[in-house]
């Protein structure tokens, strides 16, 4: 019996960090300056230019102030989507973008079956935080877009935005400080709340995945900024990529890191970072697949081909208009039969 190569139909997805993308003459943060006319046309060029090179169907972005602004770097890309979403930051009044803090969107050229913004952590997975009371809500909502290919084949995207290492010092409703920053021991516990709440928000988003991928078979991406490398413990307790080690049927609802997964063929280079921290290059931009895209589980519906990181501009220097930020890409492929 002679044997027939299956067909298979790509898929490009890509995860992009656009450093406080924002309309002109707008504050976004009280301390810091609004983007000029001049320095909002070199960030929607400069932007719109990443998008034309990544060409992804799937763009996850994060640090979207003001929907329009994505859509003007969309424009500019030359890139058809016809799909463009970021709850909380729509320009459409009565709405005036996001306030507080951007959000997270995507962009897809594919069709949409659903999509939906997660607001509220699961009932019991509230932590209590010093100084600051329960923790409940995704400061930055997980999106997820149920979209469909060509051949008919369905993928749950889910973009998200988890808490930064930043310190989270306590301030009062105008945002005036209301502890001595210079205090180390006070530095020692605004760094442990932002723990908490990523922590908190990592064990939530675990929550999202089970329930999306436990007993089903519609392959899942996961994809964003987690704000910590892929082997640290909130990135795992998302991912839970160890439990298939001693547990088989873990892998029905892991997530697997796609760099990892990629193709015996594909180029593992040791530029694969996304973030340079104080001269220290990391990975904090993160693509995940659960077992659908593992070539050698027997629930495999295809696999990753090649993950790609878009980063020379980081070491360009620190420029508003461009991101501080490398953006990731990743092709991955589902067969058609």
């Amino acid at each position: 019996m002679q044997y027939i190569p299956p067909n298979y139909a790509t898929l490009f997805v890509a995860t992009c960090n656009l450093l406080n993308l924002a309309v002109p003459n707008r504050v976004y943060y009280e301390n810091q300056d609004a983007y000029t006319e001049r320095e909002y046309e070199r960030k929607i060029d400069w932007t719109g230019e990443r998008f034309h090179a990544l060409n992804a169907d799937v763009l996850a972005v994060q640090e979207v102030w003001d929907e329009s602004a994505l859509k003007a770097c969309i424009a500019r890309s030359g890139l058809r989507y016809d799909f463009v979403s970021v709850p909380g930051a729509e320009n459409t009044p009565p709405h005036t973008g996001a306030q507080g803090t951007p959000r997270v969107g995507i962009a897809t050229r594919l069709k949409v079956d659903e999509l939906r913004s997660f607001v509220d952590f699961p009932p019991g997975f509230g932590v209590e935080v010093p100084g600051l009371g329960p923790h409940t809500r995704f400061e930055r909502p997980p999106l997820l877009a149920t979209v469909r290919m060509k051949h008919g084949q369905q993928v749950h995207v889910l973009a998200v935005h988890l808490k930064s290492k930043r310190p989270k010092f306590l301030q009062d409703a105008q945002g005036n400080p209301l502890e001595d920053r210079d205090d180390r021991k006070v530095g020692v516990m605004a760094s442990l709340r932002s723990l908490l709440m990523r922590g908190a928000e990592a064990a939530a988003l675990r929550c999202i995945v089970i329930d999306l991928l436990q007993d089903t078979n519609v392959p899942l991406v996961v994809m964003g900024d987690f704000n910590d490398n892929p082997h640290s413990v909130t990135t795992q307790l998302v991912a839970a990529t160890s439990e298939v080690a001693y547990d088989k049927a873990a892998r029905d609802v892991a997530l697997f890191n796609a760099y990892e997964m990629q193709g015996e063929s594909a180029l593992k280079k040791d530029v694969a970072y996304s973030h340079i921290h104080q001269g220290f290059p990391d990975v904090l931009d993160q693509i995940f697949v659960s077992e659908e895209f593992v070539a050698t589980s027997h629930h495999s519906l295809g696999d990753v081909r090649r993950v790609d990181y878009f980063n020379d501009h980081l070491h360009e220097g620190r420029d508003r208009s461009r991101s501080d930020h490398g953006f990731v890409r990743a092709l991955l492929r589902l067969r058609t039969a």
